[in-house]
């Protein structure tokens, strides 16, 4: 499975070559974060539906989704920060295609 990897959130915030492995247990701390909130909202685990043999790949959509908010309380760690909100704009959207719903 591959739902956003260290790498990818790396490009998603600009990090260049030169930086090295600064921050990566951060990170890495942030994109598992980000996977388990994801994860919640949809309402299942991304490894039992998607990305596993005979099952479909990640959807490039929910990786979006984890990327963006992995990168997102990367660069807002404060709760209280200026601007802060609880899910970047466009997280619940992504997520909302592909929720299980219950009741």
């Amino acid at each position: 499975m591959t739902a956003a990897t260290l790498d990818a959130l790396k490009a998603q915030l600009s990090f260049t070559d030169d930086m090295g492995g600064v921050d990566d247990a951060l990170l890495e701390l942030k994109l598992e974060a980000a996977r388990n909130h994801v994860e919640r909202l949809l309402g299942f685990r991304i490894a039992e539906t998607f990305g596993g043999d005979g099952q479909d790949p990640v959807p490039p959509s929910i990786e979006e989704a984890i990327l963006q908010l992995a990168a997102w309380w990367y660069e807002t760690r404060e709760a209280a920060s200026p601007g802060a909100r609880e899910v970047p704009f466009g997280v619940r959207e992504i997520v909302a295609e592909y929720r299980e719903w219950s009741f």
